[in-house]
């Protein structure tokens, strides 16, 4: 059973109780600082310390009260001692006094409450006005329009200061869900494309290894134990992957990170002899100095590179591809290219046919998030080439390009 702490007890006291004990405190020091004093209170004499205080203190109690629960109720509380301050108790200088409560608690309405709950906070004390504008035409009772008229304008501006303020805590709201849906969003195609690279790949080679091994099980039984190996230690690492990104999905907020590192331009070795099981030699080279990487660009490289070798192993129909890394001064460049089947042969598909994958998007999101440049596309003479441009941190300070890449045609030099 889940609970939750319960609030300070000071916390807990109505709001009401509040303005009752300071009322009290200050009735009681009027009361006890002159002779006679609690007499005079409840009389009204003309002096404003007297009646108009003991009015002024019950009615606000009672709103304070009412405010959180029944706001409506509170207003009607607040008008009423009005109209009995006037009419019944004649004292002339609570009125005003209360009719500004009143305003005030349209405003609260107005900022915290329903259109709907607003408009009627708004409308009683304008129908209370108008009533009495039309009870005294009618006793001819001697009224001042304009009196009424500023009483009027205070609601207005009272009402309109409280739907200002409701309205901007709703755009706030509004602009924090936008904010907390884009991010659900961005971690849900990161773990994707992250699933998508891992174990595209590796359950690709598995299922490649499992045909190979089937055909020639009967006539070389050593290749055939090759494969299972390889099959062995592919799987092996696909679950160690599964794992890793469980692991970061359930944990917890303050718990340590993972101690498995996310795989980088380290692991390219790896790829290359996994893909050499399965029947593709990759051809890596590296230029210029290799040097330490950003942990998003290390990794997104190497995505890039894993899926374009999975392409060439599923779908180019041929047994060579060329990778290349190239360390710039202000950037990473990484191409991978394979001769394929033909000039309709590529890595996005199977020979003759474009692809349907995700394979592409995911390579062409990591680069936008990284604000490279992206190209993918058939090579003239035969083939298919994926490049991408990757600005290390010394060219990506003060970049403010686009979001997206841009796809740039594909040319294959001598």
């Amino acid at each position: 059973m889940i609970t939750e702490p319960r609030p300070p007890l000071l916390r807990r006291l109505p709001a009401g109780v509040w303005v009752g004990a300071l009322w009290t405190a200050l009735v009681g020091f009027r009361c006890f600082t002159r002779e006679n004093e609690l007499h005079h209170l409840f009389r009204y004499h003309g002096n404003p310390e007297d009646m108009p205080l003991v009015v002024t203190a019950v009615v606000t109690t009672l709103v304070a009260s009412l405010l959180v629960r029944l706001p409506l109720a509170a207003i009607v509380v607040a008008l009423a001692g009005g109209m009995f301050a006037l009419g019944m108790w004649q004292v002339p200088e609570a009125a005003p006094l209360q009719f500004l409560i009143a305003d005030a608690v349209v405003g609260y309405c107005a900022a915290t409450r329903s259109r709907r709950v607003s408009l009627t906070a708004l409308a009683l004390p304008l129908a209370t006005l108008a009533g009495l504008l039309a009870w005294g035409a009618v006793n001819d009772y001697p009224v001042n329009p304009l009196a009424y008229a500023g009483f009027a304008a205070t609601v207005l501006i009272a009402w309109l200061v409280g739907n200002t303020v409701h309205q901007g805590r709703v755009h706030a709201e509004a602009l924090r869900g936008k904010a907390s849906e884009q991010a659900v969003t961005a971690e849900r195609l990161r773990i994707a494309r992250e699933l998508h690279d891992m174990v595209a790949h590796n359950i690709g080679i598995i299922a490649i290894q499992a045909g190979m091994g089937s055909r020639v099980m009967d006539t070389q039984p050593a290749e055939t134990r090759n494969a299972l190996e390889a099959i062995e230690a592919t799987s092996r690492e696909t679950l160690a992957g599964l794992r890793r990104m469980l692991g970061a999905l359930r944990q917890g907020e303050g718990e340590p990170a993972p101690l498995e590192v996310a795989p980088g331009l380290a692991e390219l070795d790896r790829l290359v002899a996994r893909a050499a099981g399965a029947g593709v030699r990759v051809e890596l080279t590296r230029r210029g100095t290799a040097r330490p990487l950003p942990p998003e660009v290390d990794l997104a490289a190497y995505r890039i590179v894993q899926e374009a070798v999975t392409n060439v192993v599923k779908h180019s129909g041929t047994r060579d591809c060329q990778v290349t890394i190239a360390y710039g001064p202000r950037e990473l460049a990484v191409t991978v290219a394979d001769p394929g089947a033909g000039p309709a042969g590529g890595t996005t598909g199977t020979p003759g046919t474009p692809g349907t994958g995700y394979g592409l998007a995911g390579m062409r999101e990591r680069v936008a998030l990284l604000h490279g440049e992206f190209g993918a596309g058939p090579r003239p003479g035969g083939g298919f080439l994926v490049a991408a441009r990757l600005p290390l941190p010394d060219a990506a300070v003060g970049d403010t390009g686009a979001g997206t890449a841009a796809e740039t045609p594909l040319e294959v030099g001598p």
